[in-house]
């Protein structure tokens, strides 16, 4: 290809060509990280145990792709992972608590 009378590489378009298309990449997958997280979350607050333990595994997944991917750095898709996994487990002992509900003392 020649060089284009506006005096721009074609090297350098091409640049900005693909950096347009890895930052729409980028910011679909850390969309898709985003999203997840949200869905565990507002599942979990409804304390559905099944249901949430199947959207932690969802949204781990989808942050570690988008770590591997390079949209997110990896040290930060481990902090995440595991604040959710801290908040799940949290969510889900209360659960457990409320359920074992004290039983009335026999005398």
């Amino acid at each position: 290809m020649a060089k284009l009378k506006t005096g721009r590489h074609t090297s350098a378009i091409k640049a900005q060509r693909m950096a347009e298309r890895r930052a729409r990449h980028n910011r679909t997958m850390r969309k898709a990280a985003r999203e997840s997280v949200k869905g565990l979350l507002a599942v979990a607050t409804a304390k559905d145990k099944a249901k949430t333990q199947e959207l932690y595994r969802k949204a781990s997944s989808s942050l570690d792709k988008a770590a591997k991917s390079g949209a997110l750095h990896w040290k930060t898709a481990a902090r995440k992972k595991s604040r959710l996994a801290r908040a799940a487990a949290k969510l889900l002992a209360a659960q457990a608590v409320e359920k074992k509900a004290p039983t009335p003392a026999q005398p």
